[in-house]
């Protein structure tokens, strides 16, 4: 039985949903039609819960790539008898280009075996399990194809390859010579009320990997610093956004967890207000306002008429707000990682942060919006009289304590972004808008942050007012513009932070946190950069960047030790880390020098400063 790892997985996206495979071409994770679908695959979280596995029959060797600037993986196999490639893709759209990219997917998964040299005998292993792996389908001989049905799922089976019926399971051997070529199909459709598979235009390989390059050669804007692991990164983001509504999903996993065999495993298919202003900048900078602009309207729409109730901290894609979590108590968890959730009750939390974010997103945006619908103006405006009035309240905070509400230093900050945000945006905010309001209850807010938030025995602001805890969220002080990283009692926090968080050479949260937070690290590389220590934040951006795996992919976690990653994966806001910290390096050490093949000929080299001011509490 193979060990495999969480960095062992390659990330397919067609912008509805997303696939896992891993380095021995084994599809573990597939949760057709949207992210947070049920699984067809999910042998990522039990070894019965289903999975496509494809490779030589042999032992073998393996490499993997992505193809170009896409989300399309190429796996070469070598065995004694020769070299095959596998190349893997989600389907999008036939056709589709551009922005228009996601929009329509066809929930077609794509497999091609081209022989390379001499000739080598493959094996594929089909067994979907429906529902999580509660459900054996049944195998039916269709036509040329091979269809499974159970519950709400159908599959159907197209290609080159006739496979045999065991059960619930079907298999075939197979040699493949030099210069041969195999197309395997399997498309899912709804059970009930399903359009007919064979009437619709038959996706390709190699028309989606068109799709992708050319939305990659829409954003080729950024010439900075680590430019290709943004670029790679950039097209991390638009694989985990749902391209129907625009929202970004913190991840396209459930219950990877932090710790191998812990039970902290959450499900991150999800989209959360915290991560919006940071997701914005880091789609400004990689991508385009377009895409930034899609997800703040999203935003918009799904948050609705505030009413007086609180702000939900996070939606499903199409903006649902019951997340309501439970436990399949059937699925043994990522080496036995239990449990295994659906849903996640952070939905149901307090965190005074989001209020901060969603204004942020906007004030960043305020060129790209224009003119404010009156629903945006009074949803805008809500969130900052809600910042004004509930900023003394205590509350689960970023890291979604589920012990205990606090008052913590993050979230307090964050109201301050509220409501400076809004006193900026106040011309644009119709008759509602209060800036003299605003601005009083700003300079309340930041007076409480800096008598409260410091700790003279920790010798830095702390996580919590009153606490002498260093927490790794502080570092968002002057990434804000709360503080100047200069300011010395920002650098005294942003020395401890580096000296007592950074001891395992990578950034944790807190320190009874037992591994590197990778946003963390970033934010640091971040807050170094901004205090003009330039080499000590390329030092920390390298080491969170090499915990990425061999496609460049980042999760929420790493084990600085054993190099592994942990936490759901792809984790959008490691990616986004990444982005913001690379950018803020080429903003205060200079691009780097220009290679051969740079021009300056028809695009931009850099991105707008002025979407990142500094204002500073005062």
């Amino acid at each position: 039985m193979i060990r495999r790892r969480i960095d062992d997985y390659g990330f397919l996206s067609d912008c509805h949903t997303a696939a896992l495979v891993d380095r021995h071409g084994s599809v573990d994770w597939w949760c057709p039609s949207r992210f947070d679908a049920a699984s067809v695959f999910g042998r990522l979280l039990d070894p019965d819960a289903g999975h496509w596995s494809l490779h030589p029959r042999d032992p073998f060797e393996s490499t993997r790539r992505y193809v170009g600037a896409s989300l399309v993986i190429t796996t070469t196999f070598v065995t004694d008898d020769g070299e095959v490639e596998v190349t893997d893709a989600l389907a999008l759209e036939p056709g589709a280009r551009g922005h228009d990219l996601g929009r329509q997917a066809p929930h077609t998964l794509l497999r091609r075996i081209q022989g390379r040299r001499g000739t080598v005998m493959m094996t594929t292993e089909l067994a979907p399990r429906m529902e999580y792996g509660l459900t054996a389908p049944h195998l039916t001989e269709e036509g040329d194809g091979l269809v499974a049905r159970a519950g709400p799922v159908t599959l159907t089976l197209s290609g080159d390859v006739a496979l045999r019926r065991d059960g619930a399971t079907a298999r075939a051997t197979f040699p493949v010579a030099a210069g041969e070529t195999i197309e395997l199909r399997l498309a899912a459709t709804p059970s009930f009320g399903a359009e007919d598979v064979e009437a619709r235009q038959v996706p390709e390989i190699d028309d989606t990997l068109a799709a992708w390059t050319s939305w990659s050669d829409l954003h080729q804007a950024y010439r900075g610093r680590h430019r290709e692991q943004v670029l790679r990164s950039s097209l991390v983001l638009q694989g985990l956004t749902y391209k129907p509504s625009g929202a970004v999903v913190a991840a396209a996993t459930t219950s990877l967890p932090e710790a191998i065999g812990g039970p902290l495993n959450f499900d991150y298919r999800f989209a959360w207000l915290r991560d919006l202003s940071l997701t914005i900048r880091s789609l400004w900078i990689a991508a385009c306002p377009d895409e930034a602009d899609e997800l703040f309207r999203w935003i918009a729409q799904s948050a609705g008429q505030l009413d007086g109730e609180r702000v939900q901290v996070m939606y499903g894609v199409a903006g649902e707000r019951d997340l309501t979590e439970h436990a399949l108590d059937h699925l043994a968890g990522f080496h036995g990682s239990r449990p295994v959730l659906v849903g996640n009750d952070a939905w149901d939390q307090s965190q005074l942060d989001v209020l901060g974010e969603v204004l942020d997103a906007a004030h960043q945006l305020r060129d790209q919006l224009g003119e404010l619908d009156e629903p945006t103006q009074n949803l805008l405006v809500a969130l900052a009289n809600r910042a004004a009035a509930t900023w003394r309240e205590p509350d689960a905070g970023m890291w979604e304590a589920r012990d205990a509400q606090r008052h913590y230093t993050s979230s307090k900050v964050l109201c301050w972004v509220a409501l400076d945000r809004a006193i900026q945006l106040a011309p644009r905010l119709g008759p509602g808008a209060d800036p003299d309001g605003w601005s009083r209850a700003r300079q309340r807010v930041g007076d409480a942050v800096l008598a409260k938030a410091w700790s003279d025995q920790a010798g830095a602001y702390t996580g919590a007012f009153g606490s002498d805890q260093l927490d790794a969220s502080v570092l968002l002080l002057p990434l804000v513009g709360f503080l100047p990283a200069s300011d010395p009692r920002m650098w005294a926090t942003i020395q401890a932070v580096e000296r007592e968080l950074g001891d395992i050479g990578l950034v944790r949260r807190w320190p009874q946190d037992p591994m590197g937070f990778l946003i963390c690290t970033y934010w640091l590389s971040e807050c170094l950069a901004l205090a003009g220590e330039t080499e000590r934040a390329e030092a920390w951006f390298d080491r969170a960047t090499a915990c990425a795996n061999d496609l460049g992919l980042l999760a929420e976690e790493a084990d600085p030790d054993r190099l592994e990653l942990l936490g759901n994966f792809p984790q959008a806001f490691s990616h986004v880390g990444l982005i913001n910290a690379a950018w803020r390096l080429t903003e205060t050490a200079g691009p780097p020098p220009p290679s051969h093949t740079d021009t300056d000929t028809d695009r931009d080299t850099d991105r707008d400063t002025d979407h990142d001011e500094e204002h500073g509490h005062g």
